[in-house]
């Protein structure tokens, strides 16, 4: 699959298949910005709140830094779908077969790096993780409230 937006993939969480895409990038530092770029664009065109936007752009940025940086993967696959009942749904796919549970981290106060899935935790309205059933890898969701 080339680094575009597709729809054919499987919708995200229930998502309506006209309001659900994806995009596959290359498992590096720079593909975080593609993803940020991509999501804020989607969430324009659908005209989702400057305040949810944000909040969701900031969701994928943690989502996909944590697949680049902490699975052997050489691509990975973002999504993001609008749910029924005005929740967005975003989700980050990795090809990390190794079966590698992501680090937990408890970074002390002069670390740098660490606290991104605490920052997922805190924004998100809801979030997990489960065995990607489109790339064999894991798949880091996360869900937010659109208003």
């Amino acid at each position: 699959m080339s680094p575009h937006t597709t729809s054919p993939l499987r919708p995200l969480g229930g998502a309506d298949p006209d309001r659900a895409h994806w995009l596959e990038l290359p498992g590096h530092r720079t593909s975080v910005r593609a993803a940020r770029r991509f999501v804020g664009a989607r969430l324009t065109s659908w005209r989702v709140s400057d305040d949810a936007c944000a909040n969701a752009v900031l969701l994928v940025s943690e989502l996909a830094t944590n697949a680049v940086l902490h699975t052997v993967s050489l691509r990975i696959l973002c999504g993001i779908g609008l749910l029924p009942d005005d929740r967005l749904r975003l989700e980050v796919h990795d090809r990390d077969d190794s079966g590698r549970r992501l680090p937990r981290r408890a970074p002390g106060p002069d670390d740098e790096g660490g606290r991104g899935l605490l920052l997922v935790r805190e924004i998100a309205d809801s979030w997990g993780v489960a065995r990607s059933a489109l790339t064999g890898g894991n798949a880091v969701w996360a869900d937010l409230a659109t208003g």
